[in-house]
């Protein structure tokens, strides 16, 4: 961890810098699988599984045998864990559903949008270090609600080339319509170009390491589209005097156990505070399983102290956090000045945990400092507004003069003539 006290307002470039990725290594592998994926399908995706997950796949396709078996083998208190946080997912994304207007912009000009699903969509759900099996929720959920035709699941299986159950499970609970055993760049591949089994779909969805960011970069130039870039998953914390320091340190820290370069930025008005958090971060991260990584990503970290409410805010807003969570006395009022942030958390009971899996909200969010202009998956992802318009004889007389002086000054002939002959004909 890094300790910042008091940082002039010039140092905030360097605070907010996340730990760098250099894809340019990676890019010939990854460059080299999709283009293999792209040509060879289904057998190429079934060698690089049994290169990179070391399984040997006779088919790619999980079956509803599969699925079936995957139910016996999750815990009932599990399942009813998926189920609760599935229905709150729901009923959050279902409340975001577009309702157009028409509206008369000139009498007899009308104009209005259709909110149309995007009719095939791929998710990937990483399986490696941690099977997440809540982005299944978080990423089926919000798609079936659209009325996506099709929604394709692609996931690494283990060495048997079998599926988490919890994965399965949740696929069902939330109406997957096709599960494939496939990780990594294949995955990508797989969904971006389509294989024997592997439908192709129009947008890829999904977390994953260094490669699968880098393949869905790769495959969004030009074969289909992504939800957001993205990057390791990061959190900032602001707490005044009144934080509860143990609360504080349970976040930092379970964000720093995603991975090695997940990253933390705390953000204090107390000096008191500072030191509480850092002994009590200590304190915890002892206690982890996965203390090693969790410890590599505090290497990457800040601890800044701050000199008023303002600056702590500005400071969050400079660095676009993934996740924000604000323990501060004033929360609702600091909530009104956050302007780039993916998910919001506030007050000390609100910890980001309760949005990664269970309180409604979507976990996939951007990250990087993508917030400064990207939302998280929410249920327009997985839509397209199409516009409309009905100009009646009354509408044209209304905007065709106008149409015919713009297009004129634009040199555009052809387009003044499409108006100019309906002018002409409801003269006559």
């Amino acid at each position: 961890m890094k300790i910042i006290k008091y940082p002039k307002q010039e140092e905030w470039a360097e605070i907010c810098q996340r730990p760098h990725l250099d894809i340019t290594q990676l890019m010939t592998t990854v460059n080299t699988v999709l283009s293999d994926i792209k040509t060879r399908g289904d057998e190429a995706v079934k060698e690089y599984e049994e290169r990179f997950d070391h399984a040997v796949l006779h088919s790619l396709a999980v079956t509803e045998a599969e699925i079936d078996e995957a139910e016996t083998l999750v815990a009932k208190d599990l399942k009813d864990a998926i189920v609760l946080a599935h229905d709150n997912i729901y009923k959050f994304h279902a409340s975001q559903k577009f309702e157009g207007q028409k509206v008369q912009t000139r009498p007899g000009v009308e104009c209005w949008q259709k909110s149309v699903a995007i009719e095939k969509v791929g998710l990937y759900i990483p399986g490696g270090t941690a099977p997440l099996f809540s982005t299944v929720l978080m990423l089926a959920t919000p798609a079936k609600i659209a009325g996506c035709r099709e929604i394709v699941l692609c996931t690494p299986p283990n060495r048997e080339g079998k599926v988490n159950p919890a994965i399965l499970v949740a696929a069902r609970v939330a109406g997957v319509s096709k599960i494939f055993k496939a990780g990594g760049v294949q995955a990508i591949g797989a969904m971006a170009y389509g294989t024997e089994s592997v439908p192709k779909v129009y947008k890829i969805f999904g977390p994953g390491n260094q490669y699968v960011m880098a393949a869905k970069q790769q495959v969004s130039l030009g074969d289909v589209a992504i939800d957001m870039p993205a990057g390791p998953s990061e959190v900032c914390v602001l707490a005044d005097d009144t934080a509860n320091a143990e609360f504080v340190a349970a976040d930092l820290l379970s964000q720093a156990e995603h991975g090695i370069d997940s990253q933390v930025l705390f953000v204090t008005t107390s000096e008191a505070m500072l030191n509480e958090v850092l002994s009590e971060t200590n304190r915890q991260l002892d206690l982890l399983p996965r203390k090693e990584m969790a410890q590599k990503s505090l290497d990457n970290s800040r601890f800044v102290l701050v000199g008023s409410y303002d600056e702590m805010m500005a400071l969050s807003n400079a660095y676009a956090p993934e996740h924000l969570i604000i323990q501060t006395a004033n929360y609702a009022e600091m909530a009104e000045q956050v302007v780039n942030a993916g998910s919001v958390f506030l007050g000390k009971y609100a910890c980001e945990s309760a949005g990664d899996y269970a309180s409604g909200t979507n976990h996939t969010l951007p990250t990087h400092g993508y917030a400064t202009a990207y939302s998280g998956v929410n249920l327009d992802s997985y839509c397209r507004k199409v516009t409309f318009q009905h100009l009646s004889e009354e509408g044209i007389r209304q905007i065709g003069r106008a149409v015919e002086l713009m297009a004129e000054a634009e040199q555009l002939d052809a387009h003044k003539n499409a108006m100019t002959v309906r002018l002409s004909a409801i003269d006559n």
